[in-house]
């Protein structure tokens, strides 16, 4: 049975680290993608505190509300584990605030999954 592996980074700057590891820890490939969660839009959405007319430097300088959400696919189960220890490796522990999310899903079929030449 294959497994998809699925890190939710709330830390942009882990993202090339942890593609990385990763890579290192036997990943043939990670699909990355820019992603949001509802309660960062939603704070994001609701400030009042600009200006009707912001600088563009005031715009350039605003803060990155978006993460990175990185998935990869195995073969095995041994394959999902040594993704997932070295995201936590990368990451630090999961459970603490602000770190993301970390799941691993078992995939009843997987089509197009290539070994490494």
């Amino acid at each position: 049975m294959a497994f998809m592996v699925v890190v939710v980074l709330d830390n942009v700057d882990q993202c090339m680290p942890l593609l990385d590891a990763w890579e290192a820890a036997g990943a043939r490939g990670v699909t990355i993608l820019e992603s949001s969660g509802i309660g960062r839009m939603r704070r994001m959405h609701m400030r009042d505190d600009l200006p009707l007319m912001p600088s563009l430097q005031r715009i350039l300088k605003a803060e990155e509300h978006r993460h990175r959400t990185l998935f990869s696919v195995v073969e095995t189960e041994e394959e999902a584990q040594r993704l997932v220890e070295a995201a936590e490796r990368v990451v630090g522990d999961f459970s603490r605030p602000d770190t993301g999310l970390l799941f691993v899903v078992p995939l009843w079929q997987v089509r197009g999954l290539h070994k490494r030449a």
